[in-house]
């Protein structure tokens, strides 16, 4: 199993819908959570995106020298972005960090936000978009000089000066719930992810996945998001999961549902139904609590218990295929010393290893800023 841990740019506390508890959420804490979970053995940290979040390629950038093995999971929007510039930002990132790169591809939930970004597309249109932007994307990364004329995007004579090391894209990831989105993923993706549905739902969609991908001739790994609250013992945890929702009013509760029915993500559809069809008791299967989503979008479920407990759940999850996991908890901080201390000795965690520095060589200025210099 590969760890991830979550950045959490949009805000942090020991409590939700309160300032009590809350944390200062400057660079300092950022770089106190990138430092602390590369020295406890996650593989990378997913740096979030969004009108309520810090810029992640700003953060991540500003995190990358105050760490030496952590891999940023950065996002990239292709309803929103240049797929020329945006593949020139990675290719640049992944080279000054000796490959510490990976790209989550978000093409947005909410046409409200995205409107206010300059997007007007449809749901189906993203994922058209995003389909272009990604074969585009692809061949740039190899050096390839790039002229495509498609519904969405068009380029003349696009390429990239500075390519990765690797001469290929960083690893994509991507979470998508739609039947354009599974079939997007099947094409593209290295990455499918889900949020923390019941593992049946889960299996659901994994099948359908890797059968899509199978048909193009692919295979395709599985990653689940998830929270996380572990305690010593099961009756601490459930306390802990009380204690973070303790200040969340009815009020609270009414308008956040009321945001997410503007959203148009399948995913964030099914999460909410499965918080609404739960509301009595939350626990929507054993040990996984939707408590989380009542007042927050995207991953609103946490696995609560005891670490033996929470470690059977994960495994439970791993044996439907799944082999990286992105956990969080609150505050985040604190959560990944207590999370590495007691969950990472009960499961099989494949921990970073120190990697060679890239092999960078000596160049030269490009002539005309379009062709390298001759070799001496």
């Amino acid at each position: 199993m590969e760890m991830f841990w979550y950045l959490p740019t949009m805000g942090d506390g020991r409590y939700l819908g309160t300032t009590k508890g809350a944390k200062v959420t400057d660079l300092h804490y950022f770089r106190q959570i990138a430092q602390a979970v590369d020295r406890l053995g996650y593989t990378g940290m997913l740096v979030p995106t969004g009108h309520a979040c810090e810029d992640g390629w700003v953060v991540a950038s500003a995190l990358m020298q105050a760490t030496e093995t952590l891999k940023f999971l950065v996002a990239v929007r292709p309803g929103g972005i240049s797929v020329s510039i945006a593949a020139r930002m990675a290719a640049s990132f992944d080279r000054l960090s000796s490959g510490r790169l990976l790209i989550n591809v978000v093409t947005g939930g909410d046409p409200y936000e995205m409107r206010g970004d300059g997007i007007f597309l449809s749901h189906s249109e993203r994922y058209e978009a995003t389909d272009e932007f990604l074969d585009v994307w692809k061949r740039l990364m190899t050096g390839e000089s790039v002229t495509y004329h498609g519904k969405h995007i068009r380029v003349e004579n696009a390429k990239l000066q500075y390519v990765p090391f690797d001469r290929q894209s960083p690893p994509l990831f991507i979470g998508a719930s739609s039947e354009a989105g599974h079939q997007v993923a099947a094409k593209h993706i290295d990455t499918y992810l889900t949020w923390a549905e019941t593992p049946a739902m889960v299996a659901e969609k994994i099948a359908d996945v890797r059968a899509r991908a199978q048909a193009l001739g692919r295979r395709i790994k599985f990653g689940l998001r998830v929270q996380i609250i572990v305690r010593e013992t099961t009756e601490e945890a459930w306390a802990a999961a009380n204690r973070l929702i303790q200040y969340v009013s009815e009020e609270d509760i009414q308008a956040a549902q009321a945001l997410f029915d503007r959203f148009d993500s399948v995913g964030q559809r099914r999460m909410t139904q499965l918080v609404r069809d739960n509301m009595e008791r939350l626990e929507v299967s054993p040990n996984l609590w939707a408590g989380i989503g009542q007042v927050r979008g995207g991953v609103g479920t946490a696995l609560v218990g005891n670490p033996d407990e929470v470690a059977e759940r994960l495994k439970e999850y791993a044996s439907l295929g799944i082999d990286t996991f992105i956990l969080s908890g609150y505050p985040h901080l604190e959560e990944a010393y207590r999370i590495s201390e007691l969950l990472f000795p009960k499961l099989p965690v494949a921990y970073p290893e120190r990697r060679e520095v890239s092999p960078w060589a000596p160049m030269g200025e490009l002539i005309a800023e379009n062709r390298k210099p001759r070799e001496a």
